[in-house]
């Protein structure tokens, strides 16, 4: 296949005054042609114009002359855009358990697309969605008013202590005893960060066995991560406490300390040691002091 590029003269007018010009502009094209407003949104985003008002495209032809710029496939720019996320959520289905003791999740049309047909007109339809089901479902997040009657709900949440939070994995699958103690947090900088603990017990999901002998946090460990400055702390388990009995110290401490809390995480095992930042925002509601959230990873280059 010949390479084609287009040669063009251009002129922007500003909307608040003012103009440029362009003489002789050439430009790879994909295909036989390229149309006026394509040129225009290409000016634009190249020069990184503001406040445009309009842009004239003059003594536009198509050439033959080999490309100037490498080859750039758009599926290749958006597969490493990708690469960048690592999504740590279960995805929420009708009729899920999180819980034994707790109802599953309905799932349904409160507007189908074949009702929607008798309010707009032809060939336009919508779908609106309903959900029933307790906050604590799939993976969520706790907010102190989760525990304390006077803690902060999720209206009163501050987006940094959830949103591009620089994050930490605690690696402790295949550990002998549930139990995982402070000295596993010991090698890692917990302050300011996100911590969040790969125990592997995820591959459990949706079967009977994720909601026998889970691991869990002792409360020496949420101590220490409280008095070391996390600012979350995250976990790829039933429960951050041992459910055993009705204590939950976990959670008294980290809540009490304003320590957010992430359960049911999935996919840690992707993730490096460090060198990434997590996010886990909740819906904006107020009088709930839990909800589920869609907590991913983002990678960052060191």
């Amino acid at each position: 296949m010949v390479d084609k590029r287009v040669c063009f003269d251009f002129e922007v007018a500003f909307s608040n005054g003012g103009g440029i010009q362009g003489q002789d502009f050439r430009l790879d094209i994909a295909g036989d042609d390229i149309s006026d407003d394509e040129l225009a949104a290409y000016i634009i985003k190249d020069l990184r114009l503001l406040m445009v008002g309009e842009v004239r495209i003059l003594n536009k032809v198509i050439i033959e002359e080999r490309h100037k710029r490498a080859p750039q496939s758009p599926d290749a720019v958006v597969q490493r855009l990708d690469d960048l996320f690592v999504d740590l959520s279960h995805t929420i289905e009708s009729g899920m358990i999180t819980y034994k003791e707790m109802p599953a999740p309905l799932i349904c049309d409160h507007l189908s697309r074949g009702k929607s047909r008798e309010f707009y007109a032809e060939g336009t339809e919508f779908q609106i969605g309903r959900i029933d089901m307790v906050a604590n479902t799939g993976t969520y997040i706790d907010m102190p008013f989760h525990r304390y009657a006077t803690g902060h709900d999720l209206a009163g949440l501050q987006l940094r202590r959830v949103s591009d939070v620089p994050a930490v994995v605690v690696r402790v699958e295949g550990a002998a005893g549930r139990a995982i103690d402070w000295h596993h947090f010991v090698p890692v900088a917990c302050t300011g960060h996100a911590v969040l603990v790969h125990t592997g017990w995820d591959r459990h999901w949706r079967t009977d066995a994720y909601f026998e002998g889970h691991p869990f946090l002792t409360e020496k460990a949420a101590l220490y991560l409280r008095d070391q400055g996390a600012v979350l702390v995250g976990i790829d388990s039933l429960n951050i406490d041992d459910t055993a009995g009705g204590a939950r110290p976990v959670h008294s401490v980290l809540l009490g300390a304003d320590i957010p809390i992430v359960e049911h995480l999935t996919g840690l095992g992707g993730l490096p040691a460090s060198g990434f930042r997590f996010s886990a925002v909740p819906p904006k509601i107020s009088g709930m002091g839990t909800f589920p959230v869609r907590a991913h990873a983002r990678l960052v280059a060191e």
